[in-house]
């Protein structure tokens, strides 16, 4: 393993230089299968900011006090040295992709012949900033994880000392889970659910609906259908025109959001600014470039063996996502709501199901780098 704090030096004549992007669940896949089969003729770079990669789908656990950080974290200096791969320790910050070069947080450039990209979503701070002005100075985002739970001790240390006005804004998924996770961990808070929809989780069908529905009174969120216009030190100002008087507001909304470097990558955007990939998810513009996010990664992935295709000009797996997949919001405290379809579920034993799921992937990574 090469651990680098700037980008690798040319490649030598006659490899193919393929960079992976982030390292997202995918790319945590395609390490695994690198190690054990490794792509003839290439020099693989991995483009990772953090030495450990958080599992978002534990982190609503961490928050209410369930695990640890390190429970939700797959290190990733283990994985990358049984890879045998280069590890830039950095973020992308800009791609041109006529080029063939990515430019990173330190101002040098890292040139690629064929790039995979599977980063982790973002929310975008200066679109946020016009539509909540505000939020970059008062607000704790919900993404990066990283910076997220590097923050989240500070507020249990001062809900410990006083009863704090916690207001997540977002009532999708993550600003539900994010909400039911404060209520456990600091009992006495106050506890409000911003959500512009009547009920929150409105993707889901409605059966689900109810049940978060239910789930959220149950458990003292208030939920308040509004939207957040603005943001001041000690309030969250609605579109009603009323303040909502707050202590520490997370905001939970605008979490799937592509990076501002795309823009002019240069690659073919689809209508919400996402890489429009094929069926195969390669970039419709741009054959050598790879674009997926994590949804529907529980299954082996097809990335590595279509990238060894592509690059032998061989036929490559179509991605064939479920038709249907299991969604599982935990609730604060050992207890879980499900959907599967339009079959809804909750109970404690919920919650060990997603526990026991969440825990048997950590270990099969962990397992993956001994």
């Amino acid at each position: 393993m090469t651990v680098l704090s700037s980008p690798a030096a040319p490649t030598i004549s006659g490899t193919q230089h393929v960079v992976l992007l982030g390292v997202g669940l995918v790319h945590v896949q395609a390490l695994a299968q690198l190690a054990t089969k490794p792509l003839a003729g290439t020099v693989v770079t991995l483009v990772a900011p953090h030495p450990r990669q958080l599992n978002a789908g534990m982190v609503p656990g961490f928050m209410a006090g369930h695990y640890t950080l390190d429970d939700c974290a797959i290190p990733l200096e283990p994985l990358v040295q049984r890879s045998g791969i280069r590890w830039v320790q950095h973020s992308a910050v800009g791609l041109d992709v006529q080029q063939q070069t990515l430019q990173l947080d330190d101002g040098s450039t890292l040139h690629f012949d064929w790039l995979s990209i599977n980063t982790d979503p973002i929310q975008d701070r200066d679109q946020l900033e016009k539509a909540i002005p505000g939020v970059r100075e008062h607000a704790l985002f919900a993404r990066p994880i990283e910076a997220f739970a590097a923050l989240w001790p500070r507020v249990v240390e001062m809900g410990s000392s006083r009863a704090l006005r916690v207001a997540v804004i977002g009532g999708g998924s993550t600003g539900i889970e994010l909400a039911l996770a404060v209520r456990h961990r600091l009992p006495n808070a106050a506890v409000t659910l911003v959500s512009s929809s009547t009920v929150p989780g409105a993707n889901y069908p409605t059966n689900m609906r109810q049940r978060l529905h239910n789930v959220l009174k149950m458990r003292r969120v208030t939920v308040i259908q509004d939207l957040a216009v603005g943001l001041t030190a000690n309030a969250v100002q609605l579109g009603c025109g009323a303040d909502l008087a707050c202590d520490v507001p997370i905001l939970a909304t605008g979490g799937a959001q592509p990076p501002a470097w795309l823009a002019a990558s240069g690659l073919a955007l689809d209508d919400h600014g996402f890489i429009a990939v094929d069926r195969y998810l390669r970039s419709t513009s741009h054959s050598r470039v790879f674009a997926m996010d994590n949804v529907g990664t529980c299954s082996r992935h097809p990335l590595v063996q279509n990238l060894a295709a592509a690059m032998a000009g061989s036929p490559l797996q179509p991605h064939q996502p479920p038709i249907k997949s299991l969604n599982i919001l935990s609730c604060g405290d050992r207890y879980a709501v499900a959907s599967w379809g339009h079959f809804s579920a909750q109970g404690w034993w919920v919650w060990r199901l997603k526990d026991w799921m969440d825990r048997r992937f950590m270990a099969r990574s962990t397992q993956q780098q001994g």
